[in-house]
């Protein structure tokens, strides 16, 4: 017999994933104040994101069987404890190095907490509550990539990048005094021994792929340091599938890809959060550096995306349970590479009505493709394995968001230093390192009798920022499209539910 559900035990989990989502997103908008305070290069502004994620993303599998084998609740209390330790140490970071390593630490933290949030869900809460308790969790990871960038740009408002932290700081707190009072545990009583080999392989697959798409689009892909991350990640996916076919528990079977509803759904969320985060992660900088908006002034631009994202998802909550995600994700998916294809025609002067045009068809495809997603993932695998199925789900989100961060990236970076390539030929080397590592430089000061010659820098400079961001849109936008045709073809007409 399900037990009662305590009326604040969903807040808290919304709260405690929020604590998450938001420290995936809300250090975007700070990106161009680091890069001018700290120094930081385009690469080093992407890891400063993506050691987060891949951290995350690594450990998901090992982490999300931790806290099945002693408990989700113990295993989401840790993991914002770890939060609240690391982002105190966050108000007062002074090197690009330091903030590197303290984000790879915090992807320790998120890692405990996200699948923790979802197991919860789908192992406490009755089937009848069940879906919109996920339309929650979906409306959430979501939209709360985006109330994270308000908090953040708000506190900028006033205080330096390092305010960040102390959003994290308050949201990891009031999940912790949730999950500590409300939040009901459980654990996994099979007694399967614990995959240790399967997780340290999964971190080596996850960290050599974009540890070679980062360094690539930065040192050249043929380097030696792409190479490298690239000859990790082709060796560790083979062995992760033979280690995963010969475990009695293996973390993640591969077998289980085999059932359509779930490797479309976890296909469906990769890619979804592929395109979000690299929309963020380049959208941000650009209304910042090319378009000259404070932080505050950026984030209020995306403001529409959590007021459509939100109450989109209860509905397709309640949709997805008619409408299989065949129908109703690629649908979504579609809206969402329309989106991409608006923003990839910016101007570099800004318009309202362009910018928020992408931005509605971006957050109503989200919507729709989400929930119908993760509710495949879940109903596809019966309620013993619904720790697997939170961690694939979580998995699938954070290998999207670092991939899509690492590949827009890579293609900004690129485009841009190719189009500034010329341009600096002739400057001093200081400066042309300067210049054609970052396009914060536009934001300060001309040298003195190089007026002229900074002013014909800068234009090149958001001529070459615009080519990079419209070739990167254009990019998740064809991954839009052939995910929705995969998904269309491959996806099951009917939603299997598992008792």
């Amino acid at each position: 017999m399900t037990k009662k559900i305590h009326p604040l035990t969903l807040p808290a989990i919304a709260l405690s994933l929020m604590t998450v989502i938001s420290a995936v997103a809300g250090l975007n908008v700070a990106l161009p104040s680091i890069a001018r305070d700290l120094g930081a290069t385009q690469t080093q502004l992407t890891w400063i994101v993506d050691a987060y994620t891949v951290v995350f993303a690594g450990l998901l599998l090992i982490s999300g069987a931790l806290s099945d084998r002693f408990g989700r609740k113990n295993g989401l209390v840790f993991g914002l404890l770890v939060y609240l330790v690391v982002a105190t140490y966050g108000l007062f970071v002074d090197s690009v190095g330091h903030l590197i390593i303290l984000r790879a630490v915090m992807g320790i933290g998120a890692a405990f907490i996200m699948p923790s949030t979802l197991s919860v869900i789908t192992t406490s809460f009755p089937p009848e509550d069940r879906s919109r308790a996920v339309g929650v969790w979906v409306g959430v990871a979501g939209g709360g990539a985006f109330i994270g960038l308000f908090g953040s740009a708000f506190l900028m408002r006033y205080y330096s990048w390092h305010s960040f932290f102390a959003l994290n700081i308050t949201l990891a707190l009031l999940g912790l005094l949730g999950a500590l009072t409300v939040v009901p545990n459980s654990v996994d009583t099979t007694g399967k021994k614990l995959d240790v080999a399967g997780g340290l392989i999964s971190i080596a697959l996850v960290g050599g792929l974009v540890y070679a798409i980062i360094e690539g689009a930065e040192l050249g892909w043929s380097s030696a340091h792409a190479m490298a991350g690239f000859a990790v990640t082709a060796i560790a996916l083979p062995t992760f599938i033979r280690v995963e076919l010969s475990k009695d528990a293996p973390l993640l079977d591969p077998r289980l890809f085999a059932n359509r509803g779930f490797s479309m759904g976890a296909l469906s969320i990769m890619l979804q959060f592929f395109g979000q985060f690299g929309f963020i992660f380049v959208g941000l900088q650009f209304l910042q550096f090319v378009y000259g908006f404070t932080p505050w002034q950026a984030v209020l631009k995306l403001l529409l995306v959590p007021l459509i994202v939100l109450p989109m998802s209860r509905v397709a909550g309640i949709l997805s349970k008619t409408i299989p995600q065949k129908y109703l994700g690629s649908f979504g998916l579609t809206f969402l590479g329309i989106g991409m294809y608006v923003f990839s025609t910016m101007p570099l002067t800004f318009s309202y009505v362009h910018f928020w045009s992408g931005l509605a068809l971006f957050a109503f495809g989200m919507a729709l493709a989400s929930t119908p997603a993760t509710t495949a993932i879940t109903n596809s695998l019966p309620a013993e394995k619904q720790g697997v199925a939170s961690a694939v789900n979580d998995v699938a989100r954070e290998l999207g968001s670092a991939l899509g961060i690492a590949l827009v990236g890579a293609i900004l970076n690129s485009t841009y230093r190719s189009g500034m390539a010329e341009s600096v030929k002739q400057l001093p080397a200081e400066l042309a390192e300067k210049v054609s590592h970052s396009i914060a430089f536009t934001s300060v000061q001309a040298p003195s009798g190089m007026e002229t010659q900074f002013a014909l820098l800068k234009e090149k400079a958001f001529e070459s920022f615009r080519h990079g961001t419209a070739l990167s849109m254009q990019m998740i936008m064809v991954v839009a499209f052939a995910a929705a045709l995969t998904i269309f073809i491959f996806a099951p007409k009917k939603t299997h539910e598992v008792d």
